[in-house]
């Protein structure tokens, strides 16, 4: 059966079980599932497409066995493409009714198995994603920089929402990065949100950073040496650096002797995304809790000394992102 996005906050869905949310929108599939996620009840397992293929038997023992203890279930599948069509109508021929499936997919063909049969069961419901008009795109850009009351011109927020190619969690990929770069600055201009959102040839900031706090010295090398930062990124890696170095100092801060990173990790406000838990624990076995806060003025530092000294400060950052992988 299938439904609207503006449909979901008027549903109700206690009697389906299975949900199947495809499109190139993966800002609004991604909204949708946690709307979803958040209406059911039970232990939430996430799975990617490749994981299960590879391993179904282990997958169907599991999903079978744990059914008869656990009350209720919610599995997330995400990158599903057709091959998955198969598992999925062998699980819905066993006729389980304590298991919530959701499946993010890419776009589908009409052709697609896996969409027709969502399309034609009542008890499936199959949600497309389309991308989001400028519109759309131009509210969530207005209320952000309203609720944090940043002065923006019309001009700046239409080229920033251009650069988004119709997906909303683009724009708060977006949103996020300037963010960061404002600090304790009430204004930004048409330049500074060209520079900002003139990353695509890169590798993302975010996974220079986690990758340097991890320690990997190799892969950091790597990514500077395939990259094209230039001077105008280096404030806004610094930050980057400042905002995780506070999130460990804060993890560390909330740890008591009896307490292991993953439930550190698991129990953390605000959540840590799911991908993003492995990186973190790894960062938290990577430094200890003086090692952050030496980190933290060396940032400060950092950032005063490339103020003075902006010819270099490409070189400069450079070197502290070295620094910090090698940091032992």
């Amino acid at each position: 059966m299938i439904i609207k996005t503006f449909e979901i906050n008027k549903k109700i869905f206690d009697k389906q079980n299975f949900f199947l949310i495809y499109g190139e929108n993966n800002g609004l599939k991604k909204e949708i599932i946690e709307k979803l996620k958040k209406s059911f009840k039970g232990n939430i397992e996430n799975y990617d497409e490749a994981q299960i293929l590879n391993n179904n038997e282990s997958f169907y023992e599991k999903l079978f066995n744990q059914s008869l203890f656990d009350k209720e279930k919610i599995l997330v599948i995400d990158r599903c493409s057709e091959k998955i069509f198969e598992i999925i109508e062998n699980i819905l021929e066993k006729n389980l009714t304590d298991i919530k499936i959701i499946l993010n997919a890419s776009v589908l063909e009409k052709k697609s198995k896996l969409r027709n049969i969502f399309e034609k069961e009542k008890e499936l419901i199959i949600i497309p994603t389309y991308k989001d008009t400028s519109i759309t795109l131009l509210e969530i850009a207005k209320k952000f920089f309203n609720n944090y009351k940043i002065s923006i011109s019309h001009e700046t927020i239409n080229l920033l929402v251009n650069r988004c190619n119709g997906d909303r969690g683009h724009l708060k990929s977006e949103l996020d990065k300037i963010l960061i770069y404002m600090n304790d600055k009430k204004n930004i201009n048409l330049e500074e949100i060209y520079k900002l959102t003139n990353l695509v040839e890169n590798f993302s900031i975010n996974e220079l950073v986690d990758t340097s706090l991890s320690k990997n010295s190799k892969k950091t090398s790597e990514i500077l040496n395939e990259s094209n930062y230039k001077s105008e990124d280096v404030i806004l890696i610094l930050r980057t650096f400042l905002q995780k170095a506070k999130r460990l100092l804060s993890l560390y801060e909330k740890k008591s002797d009896n307490v292991n990173f993953d439930s550190l990790i698991n129990s953390y406000k605000p959540p840590i995304f799911w991908k993003d838990k492995p990186i973190v624990k790894k960062q938290l076995e990577s430094w200890s809790k003086s090692k952050i806060k030496d980190l933290i003025v060396n940032i400060n530092k950092t950032e005063i000394f490339l103020k003075k000294n902006s010819s270099i400060s490409l070189m400069l950052v450079f070197n502290f992102i070295y620094e910090t992988s090698n940091n032992n």
